[in-house]
């Protein structure tokens, strides 16, 4: 499937060879990488899709796409590259770009297809979405010709209101084992009776009060797993796909979106670290091997402008790429470990330098097993966040600009962590599909410090409402007094309860 010119000019293909050369030296650990030309009008029609050239019709992609197209012609925006996770990967060029332009983001497009093989959050994603993702298209264009466009883009828009109510950390969770398949010779007789080798001993391992307690534990087990669900359960589109009342074709959409905000997960979860890797690689490649004197000061506007900074708002290229070198020289120097932690003399250090050379090492160990909050919460130091003044900003209105809110570490770090946790979403949980015995679904909103937003929360519970087709509820806190959100046939109330 291609959607540019596979076929790079030949000046451009050797500088992919050299560059991938230079990525190889470096100990990068790649797919294969296609790149493909477009134009600024392909590009932005592909990242309006996720970078995908076939997707599913809908109106939000347009909606993308002419917010791009006009960030482009304003003058606002501009996308140098676009590589996505599949093997092979592909990766598409502007063919506006300058021959410095293109070498950088070959370099950069290298070190995200390192980090997208050999990082652990990607481990479980299809890396053949591409035809997955054309296949999803064929799907919803056969429905929409059976059913109707407006009907079918209106139960997708229900279904994408709802995206996020997923279990990231689902695909790593080891499947439970279901029973049977063992010896049922081997097993006690009666529930909860232990193996007696020697009859004399029965009243003694097999007590008739240890036994009336094991008959009732599993008792109420039993009345627990006919619950539906046993446990209150993240995925809550698992749940709709296993219990909504919904016709074929509904159940086949809402699993296409599913599958898709799955294979997405891992992007958002590791942004930072992410494209903190792919600019470090981009960074270390031109600097030391691919930039000609002749292309200096063009390689450093460009790259000054993707790590620019405003205050308030975090640069994942800036703040991963700065912690990435934070880490290497930390570890390049031996200032890790019980003797640099319990040291109190400030100016030894300052002089620290144990010559331990495990730098290198350790980034590469990071990009195997972190994600943005395990990156940041094992990482990020204080003199780091002073040295990059990370701090938390407010705006004043009557000064019309920026000030800064909150410089103390501990909490600075908080807020990132939470920006970060669960996407900055709020932990939703599905905890009664029979609630009151009424049909009705009960959800719980695990409370993190914030309340639901309440036109938030009305969108979503129309949503949900539409696809279970009975009353949905959501237990909450508001201002710490337990409350209940309850929505049915476009009426929303709230009671305390």
């Amino acid at each position: 499937m291609r959607y540019g010119d596979s076929e790079l000019p030949l000046e451009l293909a050797k500088i992919r060879d050299e560059i991938q050369g230079y990525a190889k030296e470096f100990g990068l650990d790649c797919f294969e990488t296609i790149f493909e030309m477009v134009d600024h009008d392909q590009i932005n029609s592909l990242a309006a899709l996720g970078g995908f050239p076939v997707r599913y019709p809908h109106w939000r992609f347009g909606m993308d796409y002419d917010q791009l197209s006009k960030g482009y012609t304003w003058g606002l925006q501009k996308i140098y590259e676009m590589v996505i996770n599949t093997d092979p990967s592909y990766a598409y060029l502007m063919k506006s770009n300058s021959l410095v332009d293109q070498k950088t983001v070959m370099a950069h497009v290298y070190g995200h297809v390192d980090f997208f093989k050999n990082n652990h959050w990607f481990s479980k994603t299809n890396r053949k979405m591409l035809d997955s993702m054309a296949n999803h298209a064929v799907k919803i264009r056969e429905f929409m010709d059976q059913h109707g466009q407006d009907k079918v883009e209106d139960f997708i828009d229900r279904c994408l209101a709802i995206e996020d109510l997923i279990d990231p950390y689902l695909p790593f969770v080891p499947q439970k084992k279901r029973p049977g398949g063992e010896d049922e010779a081997k097993q006690p007789q009666e529930p909860g009776r232990l193996k007696v080798f020697q009859p004399y001993m029965e009243s003694f391992i097999n007590p008739p009060e240890f036994l009336a307690e094991q008959r009732k534990r599993m008792e109420e087990d039993s009345k627990k797993a006919k619950k539906i669900p046993a446990e209150p359960q993240k995925d809550i589109l698992a749940f709709l796909l296993n219990y909504a009342p919904l016709e074929q074709w509904q159940h086949e959409v809402l699993a296409i979106v599913r599958d898709e905000a799955y294979y997405f997960a891992p992007q958002w979860q590791t942004k930072i670290l992410n494209e903190g890797w792919a600019s470090y690689w981009h960074s270390k490649i031109m600097t030391h091997r691919a930039l000609k004197d002749s292309e200096l000061i063009d390689y450093a506007d460009q790259h000054a402008g993707t790590m620019a900074t405003q205050p308030g708002r975090v640069n994942p290229y800036k703040v991963g790429i700065e912690l990435l070198r934070d880490i290497e020289d930390r570890w390049d120097k031996g200032r890790f470990g019980k003797d640099w932690d319990e040291c109190d003399d400030m100016v030894l250090k300052a002089k620290w330098d144990k010559k331990a050379g495990l730098g290198r090492q350790k980034i590469f160990e990071v990009r195997r097993v972190c994600n943005d909050v395990t990156f940041l919460d094992e990482y990020l130091t204080e003199d780091f966040v002073e040295r990059q003044k990370l701090y938390t900003y407010n705006f004043n209105r009557r000064t019309n600009q920026y000030e800064i809110a909150e410089r103390d570490f501990k909490k600075v770090k908080e807020k990132l962590l939470f920006q970060l946790t669960n996407r900055g979403q709020p932990y939703i949980y599905v905890t009664d599909g029979n609630f009151q015995n009424k049909g009705e679904l009960l959800l719980l909103h695990k409370h993190q410090g914030l309340d639901l937003d309440v036109r938030w929360s009305k969108e979503t519970m129309r949503s949900l409402w539409e696809i279970w087709q009975r009353p949905v509820n959501v237990e909450t806190e508001v201002d710490g007094q337990k409350k209940l959100f309850s929505y049915a046939n476009g009426e929303f109330v709230e009671k305390f309860v």
